[in-house]
């Protein structure tokens, strides 16, 4: 029987590794920039509907749901004519790494916004060929997905992704299939830990970066209103866990979707958590591959047997 997902409920417990993060810090805090603008469900595609998840458009009425939204459109557009470069510039005034999760059709379809992620030392996680459920697809349809944003994101960002991530959830073969693939250093489909951790997939290591709903921008299409309530709720998160930090040192992700924090009262937000982070000194703003790198030589796979 080919290898499955299985739960576990019980993971480091009281006492997680000290994940000996550079220079003694106490949090390694990862920011994303979830690229999806163009490669969602669209009438172009044909799923003969407008996507508008993460968008203002969130919740309309069902009547819409089928069809094309030219409003809904518009609101993915702005993302990638507009969102990116002001998410882009944020980052760079400040000199702080980050990565990018890239759905490859949406990079293909802004050569400039993947020519200036090629120049920016950014790393790229793999969003996917499209930003679309992968829990849907065939495993045959699932792998030649894995292949085609593999080798778009090597032409369009000039080098293979070394992360993968799905649109919210994966399928029960997505993990087996990019372990299978072999170039990939981690995956962060789980939400289940803050802290990097081992399975053997078919008898092979294969290391999880966990990802965060909860420290996300997502919280804008739901009960969340302005800059000041985001940036107070993600400060908290992080000042809690640097306080942890002391003790037990964790990372944090943070994810950004352009269509989103993109806009200007909500970026005012995200300058904010910035200049925050930036106060601290015994904390690693990093990216996501430098993380995976990190866990694989300070806490080497440990040997088969974890959730095969």
């Amino acid at each position: 029987m080919a290898w499955q997902p299985q739960r576990d409920f019980i993971g480091y417990g009281a006492h997680p590794p000290d994940p000996k993060w550079p220079n003694g810090a106490r949090l390694a805090i990862n920011f994303v920039i979830n690229y999806e603008e163009g490669s969602e469900p669209s009438m172009q595609d044909g799923e003969g509907r407008t996507e508008t998840g993460l968008t203002e458009a969130w919740g309309r009425a069902p009547e819409l749901k089928a069809g094309r939204d030219l409003a809904g459109e518009g609101m993915f557009e702005y993302g990638s004519r507009v969102g990116f470069w002001r998410l882009m510039r944020l980052f760079q005034e400040r000199s702080l790494p980050l990565t990018v999760f890239g759905c490859a059709l949406a990079l293909e379809r802004n050569p400039p916004a993947a020519q200036a992620i090629r120049d920016s030392g950014f790393d790229v996680c793999c969003h996917g060929w499209r930003w679309i459920n992968h829990f849907e697809l065939s495993e045959a349809e699932e792998r030649e997905h894995i292949e085609k944003a593999v080798a778009s994101l090597q032409k369009t960002v000039g080098e293979r992704p070394l992360g993968w991530y799905c649109r919210y959830g994966p399928s029960v073969n997505t993990r087996r299939l990019v372990a299978a693939e072999g170039g990939f250093l981690y995956d962060s489909d789980s939400y289940a830990d803050e802290l990097p951790f081992w399975q053997t997939v078919d008898g092979k290591p294969h290391l999880v970066v966990p990802y965060s709903l909860t420290n996300n921008d997502s919280k804008y299409a739901g009960w969340m209103g302005t800059g000041e309530q985001w940036f107070s709720f993600i400060r908290d998160a992080f000042d809690m866990l640097h306080v942890e930090g002391a003790a037990q040192p964790k990372m944090m992700s943070v994810g950004l979707h352009m269509r989103l924090i993109g806009h200007p009262a909500r970026a005012a937000g995200l300058q904010r958590l910035l200049d925050h982070v930036m106060q601290h000194k015994d904390v690693w703003v990093t990216r996501r591959a430098d993380i995976a790198r990190h866990w694989i030589a300070t806490h080497p796979y440990p040997g088969k047997g974890l959730n095969e």
